[in-house]
């Protein structure tokens, strides 16, 4: 039997050899003694589905229906129930508290990538959050935060991590979005006001300024005109070399675009708290889905105001420069963007210091050593659907015939479910599946057009697709992972502090 560390120590061994013939069936990282109890999962077959093996103590645990009850082994579903149980017993399988730590957000919209999530974490220096899903995704998916958190403990424990990691309750714009996360047991929180952003204020004239400023939700704001000129009018404020000055235009349109916005966190902030019941938890604040960029006095300004109405925050996401698309890299000047970007990080590490945190943040692989190099390792990389589009990349090889009819299907329902994302592709430019031999099928995935109309499309993929994606996926899993690890193997490395750990440690099981 192992013995027991403090939480949070060095992580735990992999099991030793198995204690029953049937464990030598299971995902060998997933084997792990504790406390005289052997836990394992054995994969799926052609008969059943994937199941939870124990040796020992099997108190509150619900065995499966094929289970025999034979030679002192039990055979349990991955249930919620049953997971529970095993989370009193394993505490590495429960989110925590990341801190300022490097963080990287791997989202799953399939449930299905951890285990290849794992593995390319595995050897880093990135914290991972590896529960991440917004309510949007939620809704398109059929999922629900309680499926989407226990689908990355079951990968976690299959690829036998015990280290520390991250649930993210994305994305979250109303009180009742917060019930289901905390429920779940997640440990992030991120608050989206971007529907209480004015962007008209952004290029508005003094005159317009004026209206909106005397309308301002002051009460809420716990605030009055005359108190926030006296704290910012005129005031010149320094973070590093950066020098901003609040003249009256500039305090007007800051307050006037992201006042509400404001209330609204702290509104949210205080939800959260209440919800929570004094369980520890994080709170990341996001103003990037909004249309107008954030400018570096605006994000004093927004810093400076969640302090005052008491909100802690771990990490921060303005709106960059330039365009964050999604599942293509960055559109836009990387000159414009570093200087963009470095001001944001001296203003995040003077009031803070707290992370910058990158939204739709996948595959923008030409500014990461620039955000990685301004931040000093403060920054958080959100990811999600790159993922699903790995899932693809998978099903072009292992079942073409699928993936021909998803991006047809997708062509033909792009303009309808690109309304909710900042996207520019044209699928007049994808190729029809009919002009492609199964060999170039990947390509579709290299090219801009084809990336964004398959990745905005996965709601509408998944009611049709969904059933034989899946079963796809699950009967070709290693390939999945392998196609997984590489593709996020190349998103971390440049938030590594030893970048070339992971390269050296290619998973095999």
């Amino acid at each position: 039997m192992n013995k027991k560390p403090r939480r949070g120590t060095e992580p735990l061994p992999v099991g030793k050899a198995p204690t029953h013939p049937v464990l030598g069936q299971a995902y060998p990282r997933s084997i792990v003694d504790w406390e005289g109890s052997t836990y394992a999962l054995l994969p799926a077959s052609i008969r059943r589905p994937k199941l939870l093996a124990v040796v020992g103590d099997t108190k509150d645990l619900r065995r499966a229906e094929s289970d025999t009850g034979s030679d002192g082994l039990a055979l349990c579903p991955l249930s919620a129930d049953n997971l529970q149980v095993l989370r009193q017993r394993l505490f590495w399988l429960r989110p925590r508290l990341l801190g300022q730590r490097t963080g990287g957000g791997c989202g799953d919209r399939l449930g299905l990538a951890t285990p290849g999530h794992v593995r390319a974490v595995r050897g880093t220096t990135v914290v991972p959050v590896f529960a991440q899903q917004s309510v949007r995704e939620n809704v398109r998916t059929g999922r629900t935060p309680r499926q989407v958190i226990d689908d990355a403990a079951w990968g976690i424990l299959q690829e036998g991590w015990r280290e520390l990691w991250g649930a993210d309750a994305d994305h979250l714009k109303t009180p009742e979005d917060i019930d289901p996360f905390a429920r779940a047991g997640f440990s992030f929180y991120t608050i989206d006001p971007g529907a209480h952003v004015d962007n008209e204020a952004h290029d508005a004239d003094a005159s317009v300024l004026a209206g909106k400023w005397s309308a301002l939700p002051w009460t809420e704001l716990r605030d009055s005109p005359e108190a926030m000129v006296s704290r910012y009018l005129d005031r010149t404020v320094r973070a590093e070399d950066l020098e901003l000055v609040f003249d009256r235009v500039h305090l007007q349109r800051a307050a006037c675009k992201y006042g509400r916005a404001l209330a609204h966190v702290a509104y949210m902030y205080g939800q959260v708290v209440e919800r929570l019941r004094g369980a520890p938890f994080e709170v990341e604040v996001s103003v990037d889905e909004t249309e107008t960029p954030t400018s570096p006095l605006e994000h004093w300004f927004i810093a400076s105001e969640l302090k005052r109405l008491g909100v802690q925050w771990v990490s921060l996401a303005p709106r960059y420069v330039g365009r964050f698309e999604k599942g293509v890299d960055y559109i836009g000047s990387l000159t414009d963007f570093e200087r963009d970007f470095a001001a944001h990080a001296a203003i995040a590490r003077t009031l803070g210091p707290y992370k910058l945190s990158l939204h739709s943040g996948s595959d923008k692989f030409s500014i990461y050593p620039i955000a990685m190099r301004h931040t000093m390792g403060r920054v958080h990389l959100k990811t999600a659907g790159t993922s699903y589009l790995e899932a693809l990349r998978t099903i072009s090889s292992a079942n073409p015939g699928l993936f021909r009819e998803i991006l047809d299907f997708g062509r033909g329902r792009y303009e309808t479910d690109k309304v909710s994302y900042h996207v520019s592709a044209d699928p007049a430019r994808v190729p029809a599946a009919a002009s492609l031999p199964d060999g170039r099928l990947p390509a579709v995935l290299e090219q801009f057009d084809g990336r964004e109309v398959l990745h905005v499309t996965f709601g509408s993929v998944l009611e049709r697709f969904g059933l034989s994606l899946k079963e796809t996926l699950t009967r070709h899993e290693e390939l999945y992972y392998t196609t997984l690890q590489a593709h996020f193997e190349r998103h971390l490395a440049p938030f590594s502090k030893n970048p070339t750990a992971q390269s050296s440690k290619k998973e095999s099981s």
